[in-house]
C-alpha cells in the first residue's frame, strides 16, 4: 500500500477532487481518459498544472503527476482546467454538514450532555477546518493559474522581442535600399547619354523600387505591439490586485476560536451537565459566509486570468505570422539588392570591355604610325634620331641654302606618303572593329 501512486487531481471548474491509482509506466494520455470519464472534460480541453504553473508534459508518463518528498502522494495535487471556459461560475456550494453539525445548526440553543457536546463539536471543529482548506486548496489552483499565465506571458514577451528586432532591421534595410537604389537611378540616368543603356534593366529597378515599398507593409506591427502592451498592463494590474493575494485570515481566525471553544469544552468535567451550541454555531455560519466572500472574489480574479491566458494564447500565431512576413520581405530586398548589384557589376564588365576594346584600336593605329617612321628615318652615329629640319641652316649660310632646301622638299614628300598609308590603315582597321 505504501508504494501505490495515487494522483489527486482538483477540478476547477466545480471545486471537486478525483483521486486516480496509477498503474505501473501509465501514459499520461491514459490518465486524461479516466479524468474525462469522471469529470465530463474532454482530453482535448484538459489542462492539467502541477502547482509550480508547469503544464503536464504529454510525453511523460502518468507518474509526473505525483511528485516524491516530504509532502508525500497523499497531500499533493494536480489542478485541472477546461480549456474551453474562460469565465469560472463559482463561488459553489460549500461542503455538506454532517447530521451531527446540521443539528445544532438548525437549533443552535438546544441543550445537549457535555460528552455528547464534545463529539458534536468536534465534528464542527473539522467542518470549519476543512472550509479553510478548501480555500488553501482553490487559491493554490489560482496561484499555478497565475505561474501559468506569467510563463505565457514570459514567451509572449520573447516573441514580441524578437518581432521588433526583425521588423527593426527590415526598416533600416529598406531605408537602405531605398537610398542606394535611387542614387543608381540617378547616376544611370546622368551616363545614359553618353554610356551604357538598358530599357529591361531600368524597368526591373523601378519594378524592384515599387516592391520594396510594398515589402514595407510588413514591418507595420503598431497593432499587435498595442494589443501586447495593453495586454502587459492587464498582466501587471492582476498582479497587484489584492484577490491574487490569500485572502483566508478571516477564516483562519474563526478556526481558531473554534479549536480553543473545543479546548475550553474538554476542560469541563463530564458531569450531568447540558450546553448549547450558541458560540460554535455562530462561528460555522461566519466561516460558511466569509469562504462564500472570498472563493467569490477569487472566481472573479481567476476568471480574468484566464481571460488573459486566453487573449496570449490568441496573440501567439498572429505574431509567428508577422515574424515569417518579415522574414519573406527581408530575404525579398536582400535578394533585390544582390540582383541589383549584380547588374550593375555587369554593366561594369560591359564598360571595361568596351574600353578595352578601344584602347586596342588606338594602341594599334599608333603602332601603325610609327613603325614605317622610325624604319625610314637614318640613325645617327650616337643613335638618336635627328628632327627632319634640324639641318636647317642659318640665313648667312647662303651658299648652302639652297641645297638644304631641296634635301628638306624630299623630306616632305617621303613623310606625306607615310602619312598617307597610315590613314588607309587606320580606316581598315576601323572598319574590321
Amino acid at each position: 500500500v505504501l508504494f501505490l501512486q495515487i494522483v489527486h487531481i482538483l477540478n476547477m471548474t466545480s471545486a471537486k477532487i478525483v483521486s486516480f491509482l496509477l498503474h505501473p509506466e501509465e501514459s499520461l494520455h491514459s490518465l486524461q481518459i479516466r479524468i474525462e470519464f469522471e469529470t465530463g472534460i474532454s482530453t482535448g480541453n484538459q489542462e492539467l498544472l502541477l502547482e509550480t504553473g508547469i503544464c503536464l508534459d504529454p510525453r511523460k508518463p502518468a507518474s509526473q503527476c505525483v511528485i516524491d518528498g516530504v509532502r508525500g502522494w497523499d497531500s499533493y495535487m494536480v489542478y485541472l482546467f477546461d480549456k474551453s471556459k474562460t469565465v469560472y461560475d463559482g463561488p459553489f456550494a460549500s461542503r455538506s454538514l454532517s447530521d451531527c453539525v446540521n443539528y445544532i445548526v438548525q437549533d443552535s440553543k438546544i441543550q445537549l450532555p457535555i460528552p455528547q457536546l464534545r463529539k458534536v463539536w468536534a465534528e464542527a471543529v473539522h467542518y470549519v477546518i476543512g472550509l479553510k482548506e478548501d480555500y488553501s486548496r482553490l487559491f493554490q489552483g489560482q496561484r499555478a493559474a497565475m505561474l501559468s499565465l506569467l510563463r505565457y506571458n514570459a514567451n509572449l514577451i520573447k516573441m514580441k522581442n524578437n518581432m521588433v528586432s526583425a521588423s527593426q532591421q527590415l526598416k533600416a534595410k529598406l531605408e537602405f535600399f531605398h537610398q542606394s537604389i535611387r542614387l543608381d537611378l540617378e547616376r544611370y540616368s546622368d551616363q545614359m547619354a553618353y554610356g551604357i543603356s538598358s530599357e529591361k534593366m531600368l524597368k526591373a529597378w523601378k519594378e524592384m523600387e515599387e516592391k520594396a515599398s510594398q515589402c514595407a507593409q510588413a514591418e507595420d506591427i503598431g497593432h499587435l505591439d498595442e494589443q501586447i502592451m495593453a495586454l502587459h498592463t492587464e498582466i501587471v494590474e492582476l498582479q497587484k490586485s489584492p484577490y491574487a493575494r490569500r485572502q483566508g485570515e478571516v477564516m483562519e481566525t474563526l478556526e481558531q476560536r473554534a479549536i480553543d471553544l473545543y479546548k475550553q469544552l474538554k476542560t469541563r468535567p463530564p458531569d450531568h451537565a447540558y450546553s448549547d451550541s450558541t458560540d460554535m454555531v455562530k462561528i460555522i455560519v461566519q466561516t460558511v459566509q466569509s469562504q462564500d466572500r472570498v472563493l467569490k472574489e477569487l472566481f472573479g480574479h481567476l476568471s480574468k486570468l484566464l481571460g488573459c491566458k486566453q487573449k496570449i494564447i490568441d496573440l501567439l500565431p498572429k505574431i509567428e505570422v508577422a515574424l515569417n512576413n518579415i522574414k519573406e520581405a527581408d530575404n525579398s530586398v536582400m535578394q533585390m539588392q544582390g540582383k541589383r548589384q549584380r547588374e550593375i557589376w555587369h554593366l561594369l564588365k560591359i564598360a571595361c570591355t568596351q574600353s578595352s576594346s578601344r584602347s586596342l584600336v588606338s594602341s594599334s593605329l599608333e603602332g601603325t604610325a610609327s613603325t614605317p617612321a622610325a624604319t625610314w628615318l637614318p640613325q645617327s652615329s650616337s643613335g638618336n634620331i635627328p628632327h627632319p629640319l634640324s639641318s636647317v641652316g642659318t640665313p648667312e649660310d647662303g651658299e648652302n641654302f639652297v641645297h638644304v632646301i631641296e634635301e628638306n622638299l624630299n623630306y616632305l614628300e617621303l613623310f606625306s606618303s607615310i602619312l598617307q598609308e597610315a590613314r588607309q590603315e587606320q580606316n581598315s582597321s576601323m572598319m574590321v572593329s
